[in-house]
């Protein structure tokens, strides 16, 4: 099957009232492992890869961008390709030639009218090369090299007048929100804000993104949808599951040298850990 443009399937799930899974990409095994599971549990999915794992990779994108089209390609289920955490501008723009067909720009680090400004820049470069944009606003804690932050602190939270102010002035096409969740979370003891997911529907105009989804519940992850969310990124719960079942194989047999003895294993693990997540946004 050809790639899916992200925007198509997030447009798709928010007009079906129903959510959109993207996972993060990390090995080749990562990617063949959410083919695998959108396979079994008969739904669509987005195959992402942050500047992170770029940057896991020397800096080179176009290696891991091309495998993992490659085998969204030869998925018989719908996938997309789409770049996530995008700081630099840099990485931004060597998108479209890599592939891409939607990034997620983050300038939250930046203080709000830098926010905009940086924001709004990228948007316009993205559409005038057809590429779908998302950005955030609001502090989603956990990322790689932050302090640890509560998620209910005052003033972590999106604001929803905040939040359509910011979506009016940079026109972008999807709006990650602080709800409650983090990034990097091993435990899925997430407390999601429901009310004000429904306030952020209610007042902003693109579709909803929540990030860190590892560590959020199946059952808050389904009143997320049904409050409004519609793309649910998850990145550590496949992590988890890749390490855990590698540390298992190597333990039953330290002598082994063979990575395939523990790669096999650890792709079927993630296999079912994305089929899991996605039968949850499908029920």
């Amino acid at each position: 099957m050809a790639l899916v443009s992200t925007g198509e399937l997030v447009r798709a799930a928010a007009s079906a009232g129903r959510g959109l899974a993207a996972f993060n990409v990390i090995t080749l095994e990562h990617a063949e492992a959410i083919a695998a599971g959108a396979e079994q549990a008969g739904m669509p999915a987005i195959l992402q890869i942050s500047e992170n794992a770029v940057k896991f990779r020397g800096g080179r994108l176009d290696a891991i961008a091309a495998a993992a089209a490659a085998v969204a390609r030869a998925s018989s289920a719908p996938l997309a390709l789409h770049l996530d955490h995008v700081v630099s501008t840099g990485l931004l723009h060597a998108a479209q030639e890599a592939g891409f067909g939607s990034v997620m720009f983050d300038a939250s680090k930046l203080p709000y009218a830098e926010n905009v400004a940086a924001t709004a820049a990228a948007v316009r470069w993205g559409h005038e090369r057809g590429i779908w944009v998302e950005a955030e606003l609001g502090k989603v804690g956990g990322k790689e090299g932050e302090a640890p932050l509560d998620a209910h602190a005052p003033g972590v939270r999106t604001d929803p007048a905040e939040a359509a102010a910011y979506v009016a002035d940079t026109g972008v096409d999807a709006l990650a929100v602080a709800v409650g969740s983090s990034h990097a979370m091993t435990e899925r003891t997430a407390t999601l804000d429901h009310d004000l997911i429904a306030r952020l529907r209610a007042t902003v105009p693109v579709p909803l993104v929540l990030h860190g989804s590892s560590g959020v519940p199946d059952e808050q992850i389904r009143a997320a949808v049904a409050s409004g969310m519609v793309k649910i990124n998850i990145g550590t719960a496949l992590n988890t599951a890749f390490t855990g079942t590698v540390r298992m194989c190597l333990e039953a047999e330290p002598r082994g040298v063979d990575p395939r003895k523990y790669l096999a294993p650890a792709r079927e693990a993630m296999t079912g850990t994305v089929a899991g997540f996605l039968r949850v946004l499908g029920s």
